[in-house]
């Protein structure tokens, strides 16, 4: 029983301050359902060719980070953050991005393979395979 500040009861108070609090705790139950939602999407690694004409290639790869987003995936691009650290023409440093790559694919639910089939993309995918990975192959995102 609510009371009011003389010590009174005050039940139409103590109704109005418990309809407030219930529909509190309902909104937060639904941010914290839906960002419970979003910490568990679906782990997507996303490759795609980075080589070659780099720029334009980041760009599609930010797309098809995009697309993931949008089908409810969380997407996994390392070739988009390991070349920002290490020196791609550098041998021994593009070994480490491409072990640190794997090592995140290991963590994905899932490899989907955008664009032209590049030779880092084929030893991701092989290795996606061997790890028993889902591999989708998407033609075209528009």
């Amino acid at each position: 029983m609510h009371r009011n500040f003389e010590g009174y009861a005050d039940p139409t108070a103590g109704e109005a301050i418990s309809k407030v609090m219930r529909e509190y705790k309902k909104k937060q139950r639904a941010v914290w359902q839906r960002r419970y939602d979003l910490m568990h999407r679906k782990k997507v690694y996303v490759a795609s060719p980075f080589a070659g004409d780099i720029q334009s290639n980041i760009a599609h790869a930010i797309g098809y980070c995009r697309y993931v987003v949008a089908r409810n995936g969380q997407p996994i691009a390392s070739h988009l953050l390991y070349p920002q650290i290490l020196d791609d023409g550098n041998p021994i440093e593009r070994e480490i991005g491409l072990m640190f790559g794997l090592a995140l694919l290991e963590l994905c639910d899932e490899v989907w393979c955008f664009g032209v089939m590049s030779e880092g993309m084929k030893l991701e995918i092989n290795v996606a395979k061997k790890m028993g990975k889902t591999i989708r192959y998407i033609k075209e995102v528009g």
